[in-house]
């Protein structure tokens, strides 16, 4: 019986032959897997969310960040500038021992889902809302305190705006209406979930001037998991497709109708020199080119659109509109 340290003959020609026939980068290979890195995996926390979930998430609150910058620019009338830092998974205690306090928490409602969802601004960024707000250059406070009952009521109108901007972004993929419960200054005083129970958090920069602070959105998983099949990037294109092709017609049509133009009636021209303007006294006559027989143009903005007879309706001067002139007709004259 052969030592088993000791190769037998057959054991030595075929390591021979794995050489021969190109086996040393079999064996490069076989290396390089065995040093490639293990990607650990904690069970205490398992991830929840999908690199795809998370991207369109993403997505959603970066649609926000867009919407809101313009509204809260012009709200606190100061350049102001938001964009999404981070969106990440990670267990509510993590997230409630990361929040420096005294901070506002906005406590939500996420109809129809069930649960609570957090919406957190710092106190730095809150003070210099408050301040533009109310008039002020928007200076951050330099002490740390609570807000009095007036900056609460200001802070939980700019919420609601805050919210509004939130249900828009979010109906691209699902319908839902965020309803504002209450508010807290104390992160430990706000339990919406187990502490080792896994959160959404989506992290914002908001910059107003030259003040720029930190708003947190985290919902917690046991709320949003009913909409988890409908969170991937592919449904949010097609979604804000055909949300954007949908209805569009409609609201362009609404939005201008309510618009007001300006509307005149030309009785005639004259070209006269600066110096007779200037000696004008009341009582002077300008003698205009048209005559009393001829229609008069109506101008709509800019453009001279109708022709018109003038007459009196009511006991109103008015002008009964005879003919409708075409798009080349620019400021009364044919192009």
């Amino acid at each position: 019986m052969v030592p088993p340290e000791v190769m037998s003959q057959n054991e030595i020609d075929s390591l021979l032959q794995l050489f021969s026939s190109g086996g040393d980068d079999d064996i490069a290979k076989m290396q390089e897997a065995e040093e490639k890195p293990l990607k650990l995996y904690d069970f205490r926390r398992p991830d929840k969310f999908s690199k795809d979930q998370l991207r369109a998430i993403q997505m959603i609150h970066e649609s926000f960040c867009r919407s809101l910058t313009t509204s809260l620019s012009t709200m606190v009338r100061s350049m102001v500038s938001v964009e999404v830092v981070a969106v990440d998974q990670l267990a509510y205690d993590e997230f409630i021992h990361s929040i420096v306090q005294p901070t506002v928490i906005g406590i939500l409602e996420m109809y129809p889902l069930s649960g609570n969802a957090i919406l957190e601004i710092n106190n730095q960024l809150t003070f210099a809302i408050i301040d533009r707000l109310l008039g002020g250059k928007g200076e951050p406070l330099r002490k740390p305190r609570d807000l009095t009952d007036i900056e609460r009521t200001v802070i939980e109108r700019v919420i609601m705006k805050i919210l509004e901007h939130l249900e828009e972004s979010w109906s691209t993929v699902v319908d839902i209406r965020f309803r504002f419960e209450t508010m807290e200054s104390n992160p430990f005083f706000v339990q919406v979930c187990p502490g080792t129970d896994m959160v959404l958090l989506v992290t914002m920069k908001i910059q107003i001037g030259e003040i720029q602070g930190i708003m947190n959105f985290c919902v917690p998983y046991f709320v949003i998991e009913p909409l988890i099949d409908k969170l991937s990037s592919q449904q949010w294109f097609s979604s804000t497709g055909r949300k954007n092709i949908e209805g569009v017609r409609e609201t362009l049509e609404e939005r201008l109708n309510e618009v007001s133009v300006p509307l005149a009636l030309e009785l005639g021209h004259s070209v006269i020199s600066l110096g007779d303007v200037i000696q004008m006294q009341p009582g002077d006559v300008v003698r205009l080119d048209g005559s009393t027989d001829e229609l008069l143009g109506l101008r709509v903005g800019n453009r001279v659109k109708f022709l018109s007879a003038p007459g009196v309706f009511n006991k109103n001067y008015a002008a009964q509109i005879k003919e409708v002139l075409g798009e080349n007709f620019l400021s009364g004259e044919e192009e």
